[in-house]
């Protein structure tokens, strides 16, 4: 008799416990998160005209993000915040992420412009803005450097697209910036409403295109963030 594997036995149940484990968050006070507004920052991925409103990644599903991230940036203002870092995708032409992903959010297009919705708040100049030429928020930018000027800030907060791309990478690298420091007092929190990813079906996927199941990836990012240490919650209320 040929042994089981663990692994193919229990691979149709995975996705279920995650979706359970996923539905299961529960949401957070935002008057807990910021006891101290000083110490505290709000970071976003990528919530710019290419990937919400125009261009061949933009997606009705991320765009769907605006609401929530907007009122989320209003009301951490309201409650003393002042520290708002936006991680911007901000590409070279002949970056060769483009081999894997078509053209987008060009240098020095609309496409790589935050948008209108949170250009607009009052407090816009509060904001600070951070290119970026890859899914890495800390490769050749000066992230980490702004990082270091804020030393002070104990509680991350990250919003934005793509849960499994831009927005876990960004979120992964606060996490393990914090751990390489021993920095325990340090915390980042996802709030699942504030960030999401894509669709593209296993079924009516372009010939030659990887499928993208945007509700699968959601979650099991999401669900590795959390086996990371990052404090995932359903939302910031």
């Amino acid at each position: 008799m040929s042994a089981i594997d663990p692994i193919t036995s229990q691979s149709t149940d995975i996705p279920v416990w995650i979706s359970a484990w996923f539905n299961g968050l529960q949401p957070l006070l935002l008057t807990e998160v910021i006891v101290d507004p000083d110490a505290v920052a709000l970071f976003s991925a990528d919530m710019i005209v290419g990937f919400c409103d125009s261009g061949n990644l933009s997606s009705a599903r991320v765009d769907a993000l605006t609401a929530p991230v907007v009122d989320l940036f209003q009301r951490a203002y309201d409650l003393g915040v002042r520290e708002f870092a936006l991680l911007q995708d901000t590409h070279d032409p002949g970056t060769p992420e483009f081999d894997a992903w078509p053209v987008h959010c060009l240098r020095g297009t609309v496409e790589s412009e935050m948008i209108p919705e949170l250009a607009a708040l009052p407090f816009r100049d509060r904001f600070t803005v951070i290119p970026k030429n890859s899914l890495g928020p800390g490769y050749a930018t000066t992230f980490d450097d702004w990082l270091d000027a804020h030393s002070g800030i104990t509680t991350a907060i990250v919003v934005g697209d793509c849960t499994d791309l831009c927005t876990y990478n960004l979120a992964m690298h606060l996490r393990l910036r914090a751990n390489a420091r021993n920095l325990r007092e340090f915390q980042v929190i996802v709030p699942a409403n504030a960030v999401d990813t894509y669709d593209l079906p296993v079924t009516g996927a372009p010939e030659g295109v990887l499928p993208h199941p945007g509700d699968f990836f959601h979650q099991v990012f999401l669900y590795h963030m959390a086996l990371n240490g990052i404090r995932v919650v359903q939302a910031l209320t």
